[in-house]
C-alpha cells in the first residue's frame, strides 16, 4: 500500500539523518557559480562547533559548475553532485569520495542527467543506486552506484508528461525532488509542473518503472517542490512553491493545505519543507517573505502555523537543522552568507546567533560527522 512504503521512506530517512553525537560536523555547501556569484566556483565546505554554534570560514573542495544540490552517502564515505544547466544529454551528476577525518572531496567519476536542469539527487538507504529529478528537462533518471561509491550505469529514465493550471510555470513537467523508500526499490519524484508526486519501482533488472496509480496528486497550481517525512512515517509533508503552501498527505491524499505566510506576499515562492529530528515541528523557507515558517505536528499529523523565524534572512532556498536538533543552519541565497539559528525545542522557533559563513549564492547544506 501507498501509506506503508511511504512510511518505509521515512524511516530510511530518518536513518540516515542521525549522525550521531560526534562534537563537530563538517558542513557542505552547494551553490551556484557564474553571473552574479561573487567568487563562488564549487562545493564549499565548513567546519560546525556543536557546542557553540560556530562555523569556520568556507573553503572551496570541489570546483564544478553550478552544484546547487549535494548529497550524502549512507556510510559517510561519498558525496554525490549535480551541476544545473546542460543541454540535450543533461548536465553533470558527479561522484566525489569523502574524507571524513580532514573534510577532503576527491572526484571519482561523472555522468550525465538525461534532462536538462538537474536540481536534486537522493541516494537510496542501502547505497545502490542514485536518483537525479531535471527541472527543465521534467523528468527523473537514475544510476547504479557502485560499492566503490562511483555512478554505475544508467538504469532508467522516464521523461514526466502532462501540465497543470499556471501556464506560466506549470505548462510542462518541471521535476524538483527525488526520495526512495527504505528498502530501496521504489522512489518519489516531485513535480512542480505537473501538480504531482510521481511513484516509480526501481531494481537492477528492470530499470525504472513508472506506478501511475500510485501518484499523489496536489491541490492545482500548488506547484510542489519538496517533501519531508515525519519519523514515525505516518504520511508526509510537501510545500507548494507556487502558491507558499504547505500540504499535509495521509493515505496517499492530500488531507490539508496551509499557508506559509502570515500575510499575502506578492512574488513569495517556498523553497525547502524539513521535519524537525524529533517529528514535532515542520519548516518551509520563504523566498519573498524571507523567513522560514514553523508548523507544530498535532496527534493526528495535521499542522498549525506557530510563527517564523526572520532574521538577516534574503531568499532562503535551502536549509537544515543538525543531527541534535538544537542549531539550525540557513542559506541566504542572496544575502552571501550562512547563519547559524539556535533552536527552541519547545516551541519550534529559533533566535539569530550572528554566526555566519560567508560564502556566495549558497543554496544547500548538508552535514557530516567529523572523524577523530
Amino acid at each position: 500500500m501507498l501509506l506503508s512504503r511511504f512510511a518505509l521512506v521515512a524511516a530510511g530517512l530518518a536513518g540516515l539523518g542521525s549522525a550521531g553525537s560526534a562534537a563537530e560536523h563538517w558542513v557542505y555547501l552547494g551553490v551556484y557559480t557564474g553571473k552574479g556569484a561573487t567568487d563562488s566556483k564549487g562545493i564549499y565546505r565548513s567546519k560546525f562547533d556543536d557546542a557553540t554554534g560556530k562555523l569556520t570560514p568556507p573553503e572551496l573542495v570541489a570546483e564544478m559548475d553550478s552544484p546547487s544540490f549535494v548529497t550524502i552517502h549512507p556510510n559517510k564515505k561519498f558525496l554525490y553532485a549535480v551541476g544545473e544547466g546542460g543541454g540535450k544529454d543533461g548536465g553533470p551528476v558527479v561522484a566525489f569520495a569523502l574524507d571524513a577525518k580532514t573534510g577532503a572531496l576527491t572526484k571519482l567519476n561523472e555522468d550525465k542527467s538525461g534532462g536538462s536542469g538537474p536540481c536534486h539527487i537522493a541516494i537510496s538507504p542501502k547505497g545502490d543506486f542514485a536518483a537525479v529529478a531535471n527541472y527543465g528537462g521534467g523528468s527523473t533518471c537514475v544510476f547504479a552506484v557502485e560499492p566503490d561509491g562511483t555512478l554505475g550505469k544508467r538504469l532508467g529514465f522516464v521523461q514526466h508528461k502532462a501540465n497543470s493550471k499556471d501556464k506560466g510555470r506549470q505548462g510542462a513537467p518541471h521535476a524538483h525532488f527525488c526520495a526512495f523508500n527504505a528498502a530501496g526499490d521504489h522512489l518519489y519524484t516531485v513535480d512542480l509542473g505537473i501538480d504531482k508526486v510521481k511513484v516509480f519501482h526501481v531494481s537492477l533488472k528492470k530499470g525504472l518503472e513508472e506506478d501511475d496509480e500510485e501518484d499523489v496528486t496536489t491541490p492545482a497550481g500548488s506547484g510542489p517542490r519538496h517533501m519531508a517525512f515525519p519519523p514515525d512515517g505516518k504520511g508526509f509533508y510537501v510545500c507548494g512553491e507556487l502558491d507558499s503552501t504547505v500540504n499535509v498527505v495521509k493515505g496517499g491524499k492530500v488531507v490539508q493545505s496551509l499557508s506559509t505566510l502570515p500575510q499575502p506576499t506578492p512574488g513569495n515562492s517556498t523553497a525547502e519543507c524539513i521535519v524537525a529530528p524529533d517529528g514535532k515541528f515542520v519548516y518551509v523557507s520563504n523566498r519573498g517573505h524571507n523567513s522560514i515558517a514553523v508548523f507544530k505536528v498535532k496527534d493526528d499529523k495535521t499542522l498549525e502555523g506557530s510563527g517564523h523565524i526572520t532574521g538577516d534572512i534574503k531568499i532562503p532556498r535551502n536549509f537544515n537543522i543538525d543531527p541534535s536538533g538544537k542549531w539550525m543552519l540557513i542559506a541566504s541565497q542572496d544575502g552571501g552568507k550562512v547563519g547559524v539559528w539556535e533552536r527552541d525545542t519547545a516551541t519550534g522557533g529559533a533566535k539569530e546567533t550572528g554566526n555566519t559563513a560567508k560564502v556566495s549564492k549558497c543554496v544547500c547544506v548538508k552535514f557530516v560527522p567529523v572523524e577523530k
